[in-house]
């Protein structure tokens, strides 16, 4: 691809995603002040420079300040765009600009008739900004209308949940989608003065570093379990149980059902024990589009445990957790697990109390999560304190994708009495 501008040397990663950026959705998501918004508006100039006819283009934000401030304040600095800044007239608030003679739509999707104006529309081509902050609906209605031959989307983002539908639903799915995109980080932009680098990366810590700095999906703003480290905690293998501590089960019928396995690790060369989430099953009504009986539940429960591998050597299969630890609203479930000649304890649904005991396992390293436990995994890094409730003086979480962690918060804070006291380090 010809070069645009006659401005400042773009980074490598900038001129490979602007040079890659051929697929009808372009991404271009990380860390802040890492050179993604740049590269993306260089590669959106150029594509309305060859954008096909017989559609609109258009230009998406959250609001029409963000949209000026993000979009338009870039694309119409000379230091930035060059020359080609003088052929970008916008009038600040107006609905529609001029970019490279071609007229460009200019909608905000936080008002509530900015649907009704893509209703209408086929479109050759679009850019939103912030992608994140676009409500769903709207996202999709967007997509709906690139109808016109050869029509490309590019947008920009910074991080947010790692269980966003925007991460989960498309660039985790990039390999099934016309997708591409890529990932900035702000060691990305050589051109920043070095002494800021170093103050940027000084004032942001933890999952705050990660999000802003190193542009990766986790949740920083109310994060509840805010010392869980992936890198720390998540394993692709497990060492020989000691005992297989228990079962822990959210029940769900619309909502996903989410049974969690853990077992308690023999002691390790310094003498520790750990618990493991060792396996996770998992039915979700709406994905599977049909709901389970409580008997088809306990049947189900039955045939996933007996064909987990025992952990004391190769070909061993089957297991018997000693706890049984059930939703304590699931009753009628609690019910048929005794017809079917389980134990079920109702757990201790103590919500903050239950919190705090998963949240020091965790940080004492006592907690690993084996990588096939994709539900527990997906929400950890998203759960967070409900921030109107804090205003409220409440500490409670965000009720919203937390059915695998409800699991293994029940079952941990319910069996504390018989995994306890098997966490002190033996002598060595």
């Amino acid at each position: 691809m010809t070069a645009v501008v006659d401005g400042p040397l773009l980074s490598p990663k900038q001129e490979f995603a602007i040079a890659d950026s051929t697929a009808r959705l372009n991404c271009f998501h990380g860390a802040i002040r890492s050179g993604k918004t740049v590269a993306s508006l260089i590669r959106w100039v150029a594509y309305i420079a060859n954008a096909p006819r017989g559609g609109s283009l258009v230009i998406v934000g959250k609001t029409a300040d963000t949209i000026s401030r993000n979009i338009f304040d870039v694309l119409m600095d000379p230091a930035i765009m060059g020359p080609i800044s003088r052929r970008i007239i916008y009038t600040r608030g107006a609905p529609t600009a001029n970019i490279m003679g071609r007229r460009v739509e200019i909608i905000s999707s936080n008002d509530a008739r900015s649907e009704n104006r893509l209703r209408g529309m086929t479109c050759a081509g679009a850019y939103v900004d912030e992608a994140t902050l676009i409500e769903r609906p709207f996202w999709d209605m967007l997509l709906s209308r690139l109808s016109v031959k050869g029509a490309q989307l590019f947008c920009t983002t910074n991080p947010d949940a790692p269980n966003h539908w925007f991460k989960k639903d498309f660039l985790d799915r990039s390999h099934e989608l016309d997708l591409k995109h890529w990932h900035f980080t702000l060691d990305d932009n050589p051109f920043l003065d070095p002494a800021y680098v170093k103050a940027l990366k000084a004032e942001f810590t933890g999952l705050w570093y990660k999000r802003f700095i190193e542009g990766l999906w986790v949740m920083a703003e109310g994060a509840i379990y805010d010392m869980w480290d992936p890198d720390i905690h998540v394993v692709t293998s497990l060492p020989p149980m000691e005992k297989w501590l228990g079962l822990g089960i959210d029940y769900g019928t619309t909502n996903p059902f989410n049974a969690l396995l853990a077992g308690v690790s023999v002691p390790d060369r310094m003498g520790q024990r750990r618990i493991y989430f060792a396996a996770e099953w998992r039915w979700d009504a709406r994905a599977q589009r049909r709901q389970l009986t409580d008997g088809e539940y306990s049947k189900a429960l039955s045939a996933w445990l007996a064909k987990i591998p025992d952990t004391y050597g190769p070909g061993t299969y089957g297991v018997k957790p000693q706890w049984t630890v059930v939703d304590p609203s699931a009753a009628s479930f609690i019910t048929q697990l005794y017809r079917d000649g389980w134990s079920p304890v109702p757990a201790d649904n103590s919500v903050n109390d239950g919190i705090r005991t998963v949240a020091n396992l965790i940080s004492a390293d006592q907690l690993r999560v084996h990588a096939s436990c994709k539900g527990w995994l997906d929400e950890v890094g998203s759960y967070a304190w409900d921030d109107r409730k804090a205003d409220k003086g409440e500490d409670s979480p965000i009720k919203l994708d937390d059915h695998a962690l409800d699991a293994g918060r029940y079952l941990l804070h319910t069996t504390q009495a018989a995994w306890l006291p098997l966490m002190e380090r033996l002598p060595a």
